[in-house]
């Protein structure tokens, strides 16, 4: 299968006319004391030249102790693959505050997916001790950002998928914002967590007249692998009818009291 490809020879998320950039059905919904909201979209057999008219279901809920749960679902009537993430960006400290590198993380991986200079994974999982990767001690984001590391250059920054510890719904990374005392603990369910620094961001027109400059957010992107589909050693995003693809991610809020 031959799909869109909107970043050079490559295709990225999702192609040029990603599931970001649909229209979905919304419901309101409620589970006990939290509250949310549930999407639904079609995706056409042939929709970016993926096979298989996809039924995708997320769903987002707000619960009383401050966790933002969002949840995947998707069938198919084809074989076909499947690899949904939230791509959110986050600072700690409030909107319209400068840099995210002052964040203390932590990430729950010793291992990471090397990549060729077009960010696209090579096939090898390497190990990230001792490298400006490693943050399986918390430590400042802006203290390897700029490291003469063949990794963080082809990123200009972070921007790499880390192979997540562990199985089941748990915990993927913590940053902390040491100014505000806030601190988000991520949970998911999915074998890997992209992490991107923003390195790419300039001058994005925000909410009361905030601007964004580079390395203002910082997005944890819980996914599959990319290029899974072309690696064979990667976990499978094979999605088939009769099948029920379903992966969850929880983002936990707190601050120092």
């Amino acid at each position: 299968y031959d799909v869109t490809k909107n970043a050079g020879k490559n295709h990225i998320h999702g192609g040029a006319q990603s599931f970001a950039r649909q229209l979905w059905n919304g419901t309101v919904i409620q589970q006990g004391r939290a509250v949310g909201v549930r999407l639904t979209y079609t995706s056409a057999d042939g929709e970016e030249g993926f096979p298989g008219k996809l039924q995708a279901t997320v769903t987002y809920l707000l619960t009383p102790d401050n966790q933002l749960e969002v949840r995947y679902e998707a069938t198919t009537d084809k074989p076909t693959v499947v690899n949904l993430t939230n791509h959110s960006y986050f600072n700690l400290a409030g909107e319209g505050s400068g840099s995210i590198l002052d964040h203390r993380l932590y990430v729950n991986a010793s291992e990471f997916t090397p990549t060729d200079d077009d960010l696209i994974p090579t096939g090898d999982i390497a190990s990230i001790r001792g490298t400006p990767l490693d943050f399986t001690s918390p430590r400042a984001i802006g203290d390897g950002i700029d490291a003469p590391f063949k990794a963080i250059q082809q990123g200009k920054g972070y921007d790499h998928n880390f192979v997540l510890a562990g199985s089941g719904l748990r915990t993927a990374a913590r940053v902390h914002d040491p100014k505000s005392g806030r601190t988000m603990t991520i949970k998911t369910t999915t074998p890997g967590l992209q992490i991107y620094t923003g390195n790419h961001l300039k001058g994005v027109k925000g909410k009361n007249g905030h601007t964004y400059e580079r390395r203002s957010g910082v997005c944890f992107e819980t996914q599959h692998f990319p290029d899974s589909p072309n690696q064979p050693n990667f976990p499978s995003v094979v999605l088939r009818p009769g099948d029920v693809y379903q992966q969850a991610t929880v983002f936990q809020f707190s601050a120092d009291s």
